[in-house]
């Protein structure tokens, strides 16, 4: 249990870290002194270069099963670095911090997810990790975003980053599993491929959802600043209720049967995104939680269930590519949605169930 507890205060640490300075007060800071374009280029440039560097490193980590200490040696730097950016230092020099720490924070990520290797009930841990994960999200934005401000938020926030991932770089264990993996090999595995291009089509639409949810409450159906709160907490609470209940399943039933469940949820999400009427609003964030802790839960317990264990670092540097590129695509996908409709955001969202549809064809491709 206390390894359980461990794994999952690192997934709120990072939440926690995410909400606050990689979406909201580093962006408003930055942007202030730079042009927004420029930030989201070089923002999405690190995360490009992020994944290059990760490929060898879990390469030597797989080969000598270094996974844990690859993944406490980038979750200290990203602590440290996030500290610097409190520091009273040239503009240019902070942003150059803030991208080594995006890189850092990213090989953290994808070390830290190939420890599910080393749990038996590696569904449950999973899950368990995404509620805690939503809870930490929601206490940050909720409660302490208010009392914070810059430059002294990144230097508070790191910390508080550090002192809750402190307890997974000593009580969690280091998969012990080695193998010399073949980047071509793993490159060339058209299953593999597959798999990750159906796990991509789910995940472009729940960045999206995340990213454009409050503008489509707003604007769709007229909700205020408060009403738009309590969609998004109750998504919240959807996340929390579906990391406990998918991570259960997923022993039960095995990520490989249970996964597929999210083309269903995300279908229905964006069905309703078109049909449901306003009084009923407050089940989409019920339903947006569920599909997004659904998505979070399986998709990494089901790299570990379908190939070999000895190269998770590998296969989880593919799985946070994807995280990555969706980010950007999707949202270039519901712009391109958005000229095609004239702005019309009900048309637009249902036109999203693209990406489901290819992604159920692709999984069961990848089974074949």
């Amino acid at each position: 249990m206390k390894k359980l507890f461990s794994f999952a205060l690192y997934d709120s640490a990072e939440t926690i870290f995410g909400a606050l300075i990689f979406s909201t007060f580093y962006p408003l800071y930055i942007t202030q002194h730079i042009d927004p374009k420029l930030y989201s280029f070089l923002y999405g440039f690190a995360f490009f270069v992020s994944f290059f560097i990760a490929l060898p490193l879990a390469k030597l980590a797989d080969s000598k099963a270094l996974r844990k200490h690859f993944f406490t040696f980038f979750a200290l730097l990203t602590a440290l670095f996030g500290v610097l950016l409190s520091l009273d230092i040239p503009v240019e020099t902070n942003l150059f911090l803030y991208l080594c720490m995006v890189v850092l924070h990213q090989q953290a990520i994808v070390f830290y997810n190939s420890l599910l290797a080393g749990f038996s009930k590696r569904g449950f841990a999973s899950g368990f990790g995404v509620a805690f994960g939503y809870l930490g999200s929601f206490v940050s934005l909720v409660f302490l975003a208010r009392w914070l401000k810059v430059p002294e938020v990144f230097y508070q926030v790191s910390l508080i980053f550090l002192l809750l991932a402190l307890p997974a770089m000593v009580s969690v264990p280091n998969p012990p599993s080695k193998r010399e993996v073949r980047i071509r090999e793993v490159i060339g595995d058209k299953k593999f491929l597959l798999l990750i291009l159906s796990i991509l089509s789910l995940t472009e639409v729940a960045n999206t959802l995340i990213a454009m949810m409050s503008i489509y409450l707003k604007n769709v159906f007229l909700l205020k600043a408060e009403e738009i709160y309590r969609v998004i907490g109750l998504s919240a609470l959807g996340g929390v209720l579906g990391g406990l209940v998918f991570g259960s399943l997923t022993d039960k039933v095995s990520a490989k049967k249970l996964f597929p469940l999210g083309f269903l949820l995300w279908t229905c999400f964006l069905l309703l995104l078109f049909f449901i009427p306003r009084d009923l609003v407050l089940i989409l964030g019920l339903l947006g939680g569920l599909s997004l802790s659904h998505l979070w839960t399986t998709s990494r317990v089901l790299l570990i269930e379908r190939f070999p264990v000895e190269e998770v670092s590998v296969r989880m540097s593919f799985l946070s590519l994807t995280e990555r590129i969706a980010s950007t695509t999707g949202l270039w996908v519901w712009s391109l949605f958005m000229l095609l409709t004239a702005d019309n955001y009900r048309l637009s969202a249902l036109m999203m169930v693209v990406f489901p549809t290819v992604g159920v064809m692709l999984y069961l491709l990848s089974r074949r």
